[in-house]
């Protein structure tokens, strides 16, 4: 079954009169269950293609397709409804709310679906063992490692059951050891949860553990 199904996009910023074609009639499909790496130099289109798959961004021109859906036909609403309830995001910078702990971070996207308590607590709890930090369930950001708090985005990423997680570069605030345990954690919960993980980077740390590598240059597909 596809996930994603990408239908020659492209993608021009204009600033004043300079155009950039940041994807220039990419075809993508992505099964159900991959485990795949989007690689290439900085400026190669890779952020961006993950941008439209992620209902970030709008293509110039083409459709994308997002569990069965013509995410290019939604309006921005519909856009914000389908990435709170399809798919999961891991970033660079991890991005959790500072204030809150662990718990807290992973339960924020269960309370925005409306999930009651002991749904949510069950949930929580799980997601925590599957990460290794159970005993981390209190403490704040600031109260963990970088290594740590991915591992709590990659929970957070995964507490609604979405059918697609995308991560951006997740590795690259990363040491070497605790890269790997984050690649270790994304990987085996890709095989026991059977969710699909699409990735952009251009860390060989990371490529590594791909099962799919798709390589971009110059805002187009130039290898798998």
């Amino acid at each position: 079954m596809e996930v994603v199904k990408i239908e020659n996009i492209t993608r021009v910023y204009k600033v004043g009169q300079v155009e950039t074609n940041a994807l220039r009639g990419v075809n993508l499909t992505i099964e159900n269950g991959e485990f795949t790496a989007l690689v290439g130099p900085s400026g190669s289109g890779k952020t961006t293609l993950l941008q439209m798959i992620g209902c970030l961004d709008q293509p110039t021109t083409g459709r994308v397709f997002v569990d069965g859906k013509d995410v290019t036909a939604l309006n921005r609403n519909q856009r914000a409804d389908m990435r709170k309830g399809h798919i999961g995001f891991i970033f660079q910078f991890f991005a959790l709310i500072p204030t809150l702990s662990a718990y807290e971070n992973i339960e924020m996207p269960l309370l925005l679906n409306g999930q009651g308590p002991a749904e949510r607590k069950s949930r929580v709890e799980e997601l925590l063992q599957a990460v290794g930090l159970a005993d981390r369930a209190n403490n704040r950001p600031d109260q963990m490692s970088g290594g740590q708090q991915q591992r709590v985005a990659i929970a957070r990423a995964l507490a609604p059951k979405p059918a697609l997680i995308l991560a951006d570069e997740p590795t690259a605030n990363l040491d070497t050891a605790n890269g790997e345990q984050v690649m270790e954690i994304m990987t085996r919960l890709n095989k026991e949860t059977g969710v699909t993980f699409v990735f952009a980077t251009h860390d060989p740390r990371v490529i590594k553990f791909a099962r799919r590598v798709v390589t971009l240059r110059d805002g187009l597909i130039v290898n798998e």
